[in-house]
């Protein structure tokens, strides 16, 4: 949840915040979970909302910036360069989709969502939250296809 959300609002430090808002949010509106089973996607959904939210209110856009990974202990200098070489050209890849396909390509693969929930979540049908993730797998991997 916290890396969609930075996508989102462009930073790991206002994904904090914004994810802390969200668990606030879903706190005092826990009453409106209707179905237990779907917590997950009631609670992508405010987040979601929440970032959006936050974006729209600041004043000046802000370029997404990258993830940045912690290197595993073992790692050597190179396997991290490598490492984050590849994390910069997704970040590129994903910051060059349509905002639908970008949205629906992080909630299917960084939020683990199914289709019928990302469509609620963006207020589409299944069939078109479908068609967006497949125009956004085959952009990421014409973009990536470097890296393979």
């Amino acid at each position: 949840m916290r890396a969609y959300v930075a996508r989102i609002v462009g930073s790991r430090a206002d994904a904090d915040d914004v994810v802390q808002n969200a668990f606030i949010v879903a706190w005092r509106k826990l009453d409106t979970l209707r179905d237990p089973s779907a917590v997950r996607a009631w609670f992508m959904r405010i987040a979601s909302h929440e970032a959006t939210t936050f974006v729209r209110r600041r004043p000046v856009p802000v370029p997404l910036d990258t993830v940045e990974p912690v290197a595993p202990a073992a790692a050597s200098p190179d396997d991290s360069a490598i490492r984050s070489a590849q994390l910069e050209a997704l970040a590129r890849a994903l910051d060059s989709l349509p905002e639908t396909q970008r949205r629906c390509w992080l909630l299917r693969e960084g939020a683990g969502l199914s289709y019928d929930e990302i469509g609620q979540e963006l207020g589409l049908p299944a069939s078109t939250v479908r068609g967006s993730l497949a125009r956004a797998r085959t952009s990421i991997t014409v973009r990536m296809e470097e890296w393979r």
